[in-house]
């Protein structure tokens, strides 16, 4: 009772008027004024009590003493909602997050709703792909207006026409997609060489026919017409010495050029490399033979001459048979009405270039002279163009130092004197070949012979000679001395032949 020492507890319960909340809504005293709230008669006693509606709290009987209840407050109401809730007004919302579902997330919680958790990634990955294959298409019609351009820029139009009506039947026009499947896309496995001009790619087209691929890295197309005129004569090319353009790809931005496979490597590597013990003296005056026989062609056959600009002897190839083709056009140039070439910036290869053509920057038939003269010394020395002196010493040219030689009258200490035999017999041989070579050489370009000139002398020395060249002493298998030692017949592989040596082999354009 200790608790009651202080009185009785009392609970008193308000009652305002004594009359019901009907009559008393009427009358000026209506004691409920609060927005949200209600009227509640009292049975017990005559009267009426205010609340606050649901939703609100405060008190009711003052004009703005109910207030909303904020159900979402998880202190105060811990289990309002299994979902998400959002507080409304009087009330508030509870809704379950997306991917899940519940009878009632007031009360029982979210479980994920596989469903539409799968149509909605369906949907998605739909969407992704629609936007995929849009873009895809976008960027085809743009390759194939960028193709267009470089076709039409390139004088694609004017070749098909020539082609269509019967003009031209020499040259192909080939896609860039047929070239890609000859080559695995241009796979490095199929190059056969590389150089400053661009990069050569063994390809094999779907007649089976096996080319050479020829990318380069810049060829300047500024007539059009021009152009399509040389890609056409360049076709027209009918000599058994030259290497043949079989057609072109010209919906690329520097057109590709492709031209028969030869297949047996360079002339640089037969003499310089590891097959050079080899090659006979009878061999290689064949060799010379023919080389200056495609050049005259060139010169003088042609309705326009043509200057090839970059004579050596990684441009002379050699097929099954070791016959020559003359390739790689990559400083060639067509011999304008005054039979000079003005050239702006040097091209060709040390070692190879003519003097006359450095100092003046004009290129003529007579630069190709000069040029084939340090490859028919290359033919008879056995020495490159640039090489060391006893074969660790400085570099030297092969042009300066058999030019000293002639003029010391000891151009034997020169020459592969194992050329001329054991009892040196060829000796007279190679020295008659070796005064062609020097009026190649001569500083001023006419003193130097016509390419036919050079033709006719080493056909004459080769006809003069020709008891000793077939005598028994020479008269052994032209190539191999050892056919156990001799590549397999047939199409030998590029691994003989391909060198890395021939990796500064430059790609056959027109400019």
């Amino acid at each position: 009772m200790e608790e009651l020492a202080r009185g009785i507890p009392i609970i008193l319960e308000w009652i305002a008027g004594n009359e019901t909340c009907k009559e008393a809504a009427l009358k000026e005293s209506y004691a409920c004024v609060a927005n949200n709230s209600k009227c509640i008669d009292v049975i017990e006693a005559p009267g009426y009590r205010c609340n606050c509606t649901q939703g609100y709290e405060g008190n009711p009987y003052l004009k703005d003493g109910c207030r909303d209840i904020n159900e979402c407050n998880a202190t105060r109401f811990p289990n309002s909602c299994k979902g998400i809730c959002t507080n409304t007004d009087g009330s508030y919302d509870c809704k379950c997050p997306l991917g899940t579902h519940s009878g009632d997330p007031k009360n029982k919680e979210c479980v994920p709703q596989v469903k539409l958790v799968i149509g909605i990634c369906i949907s998605i990955i739909f969407l992704i792909i629609c936007i995929s294959t849009l873009l895809i298409k976008i960027q085809r019609m743009k390759l194939e207006k960028e193709k267009q351009r470089f076709y039409d820029q390139n004088g694609g139009h004017i070749l098909y026409q020539k082609i269509i009506s019967g003009q031209v039947n020499t040259v192909e026009i080939f896609t860039e997609e047929v070239l890609k499947n000859a080559t695995n896309n241009f796979d490095s496995g199929q190059k056969l060489g590389a150089g400053g001009h661009g990069i050569v790619y063994k390809g094999i087209l779907r007649d089976n026919n096996v080319v050479a691929v020829k990318r380069s890295n810049f060829l300047h197309v500024t007539d059009a017409e021009e152009f399509v005129q040389e890609i056409i004569m360049l076709s027209q090319i009918n000599h058994r010495n030259v290497v043949r353009l079989i057609g072109c790809c010209l919906e690329v931005e520097v057109p590709i050029l492709v031209y028969e496979f030869i297949s047996n490597g360079t002339l640089s590597y037969l003499i310089h490399g590891d097959s050079r013990r080899y090659a006979s003296l009878k061999l290689r005056l064949r060799i010379a033979q023919e080389s200056a026989e495609a050049l005259a062609y060139l010169h003088l056959s042609t309705n326009r001459p043509i200057i090839h600009g970059d004579v050596k002897s990684l441009h002379i190839m050699l097929d099954d048979s070791y016959t020559v083709k003359v390739t790689d056009f990559g400083a060639s140039r067509w011999l304008s009405n005054e039979a000079v070439e003005q050239i702006a910036m040097v091209q060709g290869t040390r070692g190879y270039l003519d003097p006359e053509y450095l100092q003046e920057r004009k290129l003529t038939e007579k630069s190709d002279v000069y040029s084939f003269g340090v490859v028919l010394l290359e033919l008879i020395t056995g020495k490159k163009a640039i090489y060391r002196h006893d074969g660790d010493g400085d570099f030297e040219s092969l042009a300066g130092s058999f030019l000293r030689a002639m003029e010391e009258e000891r151009v034997e200490n020169i020459l592969d004197t194992s050329l001329a035999g054991a009892s040196m017999e060829a000796l007279p041989l190679l020295q008659e070949v070796a005064k062609v070579g020097s009026m190649c050489l001569s500083a001023k370009g006419k003193e130097r012979p016509s390419m036919a000139e050079v033709t006719d002398m080493l056909k004459a020395v080769r006809i003069a000679w020709r008891d000793l060249l077939v005598s028994s002493e020479y008269n052994v298998t032209e190539v191999f001395v050892d056919s156990s030692e001799a590549p397999p017949s047939g199409n030998p592989s590029s691994a003989v032949f391909w060198t890395p040596d021939m990796q500064s082999l430059e790609v056959e354009t027109l400019r």
